[in-house]
């Protein structure tokens, strides 16, 4: 059986009653439907095992497992449970581990594509959904990535793509102009891993807006994904005397480039200055993490839209404080929910419809668009570490 065409929309008020509740009494009476709009589509056929059924990719294994793809099926589940607790229809995921490799994302996608199904969310690591995500594009299936970041991969690819995490060309000049003001620094050094797709798309960001605050770069340092022994790039760094230094890294490496930063003789003068960061990269960098600013598309302080009640729920469901995949992966899957309530239908052209037309949607990362490419728009967040923990940056 096709799984594109199994879906009837009973369940498309439930689905707005609840994100009406999340949302805010502000939004009952633009989102209030009526008797017409609560009908099966003419064309909808029975449910499989009486579900809607989503594609997810994630990191179960391997690297990318403990810092992306747990947190991210975390939140999905967590946004799962709440949208299904007043559906008469629940979203059912069939989830397959892409082995935190672009190999296995391949295949995972191609998978879901096979059975049919007409949505998939999913993969944090751009260098991975440029290759997986094509495969989606081209059988006309919706893939909506709630992590990736890389700068135009969405309009790259096609129009059945779309992201949640803001991507760097968007995050990362307000970044540098925060930081600029607060630290001003005149010259600086930047290191980013030349092998994955997301650091490289980081530190050519850095590189434009840098150039566009008349800041120097005084060397320009790479490393390769799974490399652990930077000294000989920060040897040359430290002796260059930079102002500050920009890292453009993926959660394994980033640490490590900090702590040995502060081994090799960089002072903590010398402020880092990154693109996300979360509560593990900073246990795991200790001290040499103080005092560096992130450059995010999410807070646990942000007083956005459900925000706080979330930080409540996912602290009560999993006893941690939410990670950013797990909030971006979170108000990715109720955009989703919203565009199927829109779309009234599960055909994947209908739901690549509705989400394009996103606009100004109340989420937990603030209220979200998308541009004409597919990519997400909302205002980025500035964070500093003080006192081993990530603060709204003053």
């Amino acid at each position: 059986m096709n799984l594109r065409r199994i879906v009837t929309f009973t369940f498309v008020l439930a689905v707005a009653v609840l994100a009406l509740g999340l949302l805010g009494c502000e939004r009952i009476a633009s989102l209030v439907l009526d008797d017409a709009a609560v009908m099966p589509p003419t064309d909808a056929s029975p449910t499989m095992e009486g579900g809607i059924p989503i594609g997810v990719v994630v990191s179960l294994t391997g690297k990318d497992a403990e810092p992306y793809g747990l947190p991210m099926q975390r939140g999905f589940e967590l946004a799962r449970k709440e949208l299904n607790m007043f559906s008469p229809v629940p979203f059912t995921f069939v989830t397959v581990d892409d082995q935190s490799s672009a190999a296995g994302a391949k295949v995972a996608v191609q998978q879901l594509v096979d059975q049919g199904l007409s949505t998939i969310i999913g993969i944090a690591v751009s260098t991975y959904l440029e290759e997986a995500f094509p495969i989606a594009q081209e059988s006309g299936v919706v893939a909506f990535s709630s992590v990736s970041s890389k700068a135009g991969l969405s309009g790259e690819i096609g129009d059945f793509v779309f992201r949640a995490a803001l991507a760097t060309d968007i995050i990362t000049p307000s970044g540098v102009m925060a930081t600029h003001q607060k630290f001003g620094y005149e010259k600086v050094a930047v290191i980013y891993d030349a092998a994955d797709a997301y650091s490289t798309s980081s530190n050519e960001e850095i590189e434009k807006a840098l150039a566009a605050n008349g800041i120097e770069i005084l060397t320009t340092e790479t490393f390769a994904t799974g490399d652990t022994d930077f000294s000989e790039q920060l040897t040359s760094i430290m002796n260059m005397e930079p102002d500050a230094l920009f890292i453009s890294a993926l959660a394994a490496e980033m640490p490590k480039i900090m702590v040995q930063a502060r081994e090799i003789g960089i002072p903590d003068t010398v402020p880092f200055l990154v693109s996300e960061l979360s509560n593990a990269e900073i246990q795991e960098a200790g001290a040499a993490a103080e005092g560096a600013a992130a450059f995010t598309s999410w807070s646990v302080l942000s007083n956005t839209p459900g925000n706080q009640d979330f930080v409540q729920k996912y602290q009560a469901e999993y006893g941690i404080e939410p990670e950013p995949w797990a909030a971006q992966s979170y108000a990715a899957f109720y955009i989703l929910a919203e565009a199927f309530r829109n779309a009234q239908s599960t055909d994947a052209t209908a739901i690549r419809d509705a989400l394009a037309q996103t606009m100004d949607f109340p989420t937990i990362l603030g209220n979200f668009s998308f541009d004409p490419n597919g990519e997400a728009m909302y205002t980025p967040v500035v964070l500093i570490v003080k006192d081993g923990a990530l603060q709204a940056f003053e």
